[in-house]
This record gives structure tokens, sequence and C-alpha cells, in this order.
């Protein structure tokens, strides 16, 4: 069984893998499955990083990691080369986990109905598989080992329908319509949770001892 990586592999680190993924991929293409298993090794923790932030459940999120790997296989010929590979199993993942949740009956019930006055978000970096919490003056804090594993364990206590807005559209970088589309939800579900996913992370991130000089 392949290692998932360390924590800059789950987070989607630069370079690397888009170098050799354009030749791997024509070579799986053409049925090479050695060439396949090379791909499954440069993305697997990247995918299963993706899965784990949507589902906070580590079992459930390698079964799914796998799944998406067989799905990719099955669908490799319409990968047509037009953007990166990463993008195009980034996107793949997230339509297995959305339809899984649905197969379990457990869709609905990810969201529950929220509504609450806005306050301002959290700073990330949209798209990049990155996550970087705000600090209290609004300049975005390093991204140290510490604060990146803090959120990454605030990301996976936040109700299922606000972490999935979340995960979507502040980290994979997901336009409202387009996750309303993806999911069958109204834009303003998406809006109310990724608010509530907001709200809720900056409150776990918030150093006490911050709140009280403030």
């Amino acid at each position: 069984m392949f290692e998932y990586g360390d924590l800059a592999t789950m987070n989607g680190g630069d370079g690397g893998p888009e170098a050799l993924a354009p030749s791997l991929v024509v070579e799986s293409q053409r049925g090479d499955t050695g060439a396949f298993e090379r791909l499954y090794r440069l993305y697997v923790g990247r995918i299963y990083a993706i899965c784990l932030r949507l589902l906070a459940d580590p079992v459930q999120a390698e079964i799914l990691t796998q799944d998406v790997f067989v799905r990719a296989w099955q669908k490799l010929d319409t990968f047509a080369g037009r953007g990166e590979f990463a993008g195009w199993l980034r996107r793949l993942a997230v339509n297995v986990v959305v339809e899984d949740r649905r197969a379990q009956g457990r869709w609905r019930r990810w969201f529950e109905p929220y509504r609450d006055p806005a306050e301002g978000p959290i700073e990330v970096e949209n798209g990049s598989g990155r996550v970087r919490p705000a600090t209290r003056a609004g300049a975005v804090a390093p991204p140290a080992t510490e604060a990146a594993i803090d959120l990454e364990r605030a990301i996976a206590e936040l109700p299922p329908g606000a972490r999935l807005a979340f995960v979507l559209h502040d980290v994979e970088g997901y336009k409202h319509r387009e996750i309303a589309v993806l999911t069958g939800l109204a834009i303003g579900t998406i809006k109310a949770q990724l608010h509530r996913a907001r709200r809720l992370l900056r409150k776990a991130l918030t150093d006490p001892a911050e709140e009280v000089e403030s």
C-alpha cells in the first residue's frame, strides 16, 4: 500500500508532479498500467487530503481515494490535455465524494438551515490546496506547520455542510454557482454555510488571550 505523504504533499505542494504528468497520462491512456501507477504515486496524497477535508473521516477518505483512482482509470480517455491533470483529478475527487454522500442518504442532513449576521472572511489561498489563517489585524499569518495543523483540525471539526462549502470555495477555488450546480443546493444555502464555516474557524483559531486584550 502506498503512503499518503507528508503534510506539504497533502496540501498540494508546487512543482514536481506536473512536469511528469503529461507523458504519464499519454502512456496511461494507451493502457500502460505502470504509467498509471506512477500517476497514482504522484497524486494520491493530494487526493486523500481533499477527501479527508471534505469528510473528516480517515477511513472513508481512504476508501473514496481509491474510488477516485478507479474512476480516473475508467475515464482517462476523457482527459483531453486542456489544463492540468491535477485539476481534472481534483474535480473528479469532489464528484466522487458528492456522489457518495448522496448514495449514502446523508446529503440533505449535512446542511442545516443557517442565518447569521455577516462577519469578515478568513484569509485563504484560493485553489492552491493551502489554507492560511488571518491574524487579528487582518494580515495573513505565516503558514507555519503548527498553524497549518491547527487549521486542518479546525476544518475537520466544522459541521458537515459548513465544511463542504468552505473546502470547495475557499480551499479548492470553486465559485458559488459552481458549487450550487455540483451539489444541487441553492446559492443562498452555499453562502450561508460558507459564512458559518468562516465564523466557526475564526472562533476556533482565535487565541483567548487576544480576545481578552481586544
